[in-house]
């Protein structure tokens, strides 16, 4: 297999950590992008650039576009898969916790993909880390009002981007993820333990990003062993 040019987001822990390490392994290239690069700098590997990055900021998206026109020229594959999970009664949250879930939930997502759409090709792929949580019809939880919303919002913007781009590529496809064993779970439900570790999920994530557009796009899998 050829090597590719890949991002991925939220890559200091959990998903985000272990993919960087799997697509690493296999000889991509990747480019790691987290608040806290140090995680992935431990790494040591010469195919991992990892450069400090917030979803909110304007001046980290013109970093991203300056590594990609100067080291790479185009990308693969674009794993949007930072997120933020808020637990809290929606009676007690408030206006800055649905606009600092959405910032970086869906916000995040969109300025990014379109930041380095102009690099993708007709057979590049996009994919969204989503959540059971965001299919309409699914469980629902209390608490999870603000990410579960913000979940099914990038949902739809990837519907979509899939139809607005399907002559040109490149390809759009949702996981919407159950309940996975990471650190962000564990932080925002303390007594859950889920049936799925960061590995696993990361290891069905990696082989998805390199085949699932041969085959799909426009398209939610849902990614889920348990309710949630």
């Amino acid at each position: 297999m050829m090597s590719k040019n890949i991002i991925i987001t939220g890559t200091s822990r959990g998903i985000g950590f272990e993919l960087v390490h799997l697509f690493a392994n296999q000889g991509h290239n990747v480019l790691a992008l987290s608040r806290n690069a140090q995680p992935v700098n431990n790494l040591h590997f010469e195919n991992i650039t990892s450069l400090a990055f917030d979803l909110c900021s304007q001046e980290d998206y013109k970093k991203v576009e300056s590594f990609i026109e100067e080291e790479w020229k185009d990308v693969d594959i674009l794993i949007n898969n930072a997120g933020t999970l808020l637990n809290k009664p929606f009676s007690e949250t408030t206006f800055e916790d649905f606009q600092h879930v959405y910032q970086t939930n869906v916000f995040g997502v969109s300025e990014m993909t379109r930041t380095v759409l102009p690099f993708m090709k007709s057979n590049s792929h996009v994919i969204t880390i989503s959540s059971m949580g965001g299919i309409q019809g699914s469980m629902k939880f209390p608490g999870l009002s603000a990410y579960s919303s913000s979940k099914g919002a990038v949902i739809t913007l990837t519907e979509l981007l899939a139809e607005e781009y399907k002559e040109s590529g490149p390809q759009f496809n949702i996981l919407a993820l159950g309940a996975v064993q990471t650190e962000m779970l564990k932080e925002a439900f303390p007594d859950y333990e889920a049936p799925t570790t960061a590995l696993e999920m990361a290891s069905y994530i990696n082989d998805f990003a390199l085949t699932g557009n041969k085959y799909y796009n426009g398209k939610v899998l849902q990614v889920s062993n348990s309710t949630p």
